[in-house]
């Protein structure tokens, strides 16, 4: 009498898929707990993102599409991000007389402060995040992250 195996399903179609995966449910996660705070500060985390690459470039301005394509995740709508952070007073834009395609966008005084008060509570959230990994496996993390990565990177990214 032959024995009747139990088949267990696959979970996944591939080693690929199973990463992929793996990828979008640790973001869904740690994504949470950033979400939290930010709400806290009536803010998304792509108004944050765009605040810190302003800030880095400041006192100089930078155009609005440059900032979106510096921009960890890509923002379809540039110009309505702009304009929910210049309605609170956390950035200035200008047009160039010569060229009124061109739009020139800074952080203001308000948008520093605001990015000095989010520092502290920031750093705590990545270390509940990511605080109990390791630095050595944070850093093989980084460096696989990367390499998954680069391939679907613009030549000109600032990710390259």
């Amino acid at each position: 009498m032959a024995t009747k195996t139990t088949r267990i399903p696959r979970r996944f179609d591939s080693l690929e898929q199973e990463a992929f995966l793996g990828l979008w449910r640790t973001y869904d996660r740690l994504r949470a707990l950033e979400d939290a705070l930010f709400a806290r500060y009536d803010l998304t985390p792509q108004q944050y993102n765009a605040l810190r690459l302003l800030r880095r470039d400041h006192p100089a301005p930078v155009r609005t599409l440059d900032l979106a394509g510096r921009l960890v995740s890509r923002a379809p709508d540039i110009t309505r991000l702009v304009d929910k952070l210049e309605e609170r007073g956390l950035v200035g834009r200008e047009r160039p007389a010569d060229n009124r395609r061109v739009v020139w966008i800074g952080i203001t005084s308000g948008g520093i402060a605001l990015l000095d008060e989010l520092r502290e509570p920031l750093r705590n959230c990545h270390s509940r995040q990511l605080g109990h990994v390791s630095r050595g496996n944070l850093q093989a993390l980084i460096a696989l992250l990367n390499a998954a990565r680069l391939p679907h990177e613009d030549s000109d990214s600032p990710w390259r």
